[in-house]
């Protein structure tokens, strides 16, 4: 299975959105680059400690160029703006959220390229989370992934 048809399916499922949610907002993880990690583990595939870096240097460019500038102007267009009619702003952000999600999948797609190819049984999920947070961040919200995990796998 794709990692975009693995991520869409994974993040639909009870409990994803919110802990995907927690780990970005509260802790700056990447969680395109977490769902590559978790698709790799799930399809059993190793990602060594050379790919999660390559993976991770692919998230931050996507993220610092793409993801990250239209996730603040869709936040920016969530509220009221003075002078400008709700129904533009909540057109726009509708748009600026599909270039987001847009953005997102794209990323997923040029990580999918640096995962191995399947080799072996599904692997834990906890682990190659915390691993891929490690090589993300000096910050490993080891709970908040575990959590994911967890939903990940219901």
């Amino acid at each position: 299975m794709r990692v975009w048809d693995w991520a869409s399916a994974a993040y639909a499922r009870e409990g994803v959105e919110a802990a995907c949610l927690d780990l970005q907002d509260g802790y700056d993880q990447s969680i395109p680059y977490l769902l590559w990690a978790a698709w790799a583990a799930a399809t059993g595939r190793l990602l060594d400690a050379e790919a999660l870096e390559f993976g991770s240097e692919t998230a931050r460019v996507w993220d610092n160029a793409a993801v990250e500038p239209l996730r603040v102007i869709r936040r920016r267009l969530k509220k009221p703006i003075p002078d400008m009619g709700d129904t533009a702003r909540e057109i726009l952000r509708v748009q600026v959220k599909a270039a987001e999600l847009t953005a997102e999948r794209l990323l997923l797609e040029d990580l999918e390229t640096l995962a191995p190819p399947q080799n072996g049984q599904p692997l834990p999920l906890a682990q190659a989370l915390v691993a891929a947070a490690k090589a993300w961040s000096s910050v490993t919200p080891r709970a908040q992934l575990e959590t994911l995990a967890s939903a990940l796998s219901d």
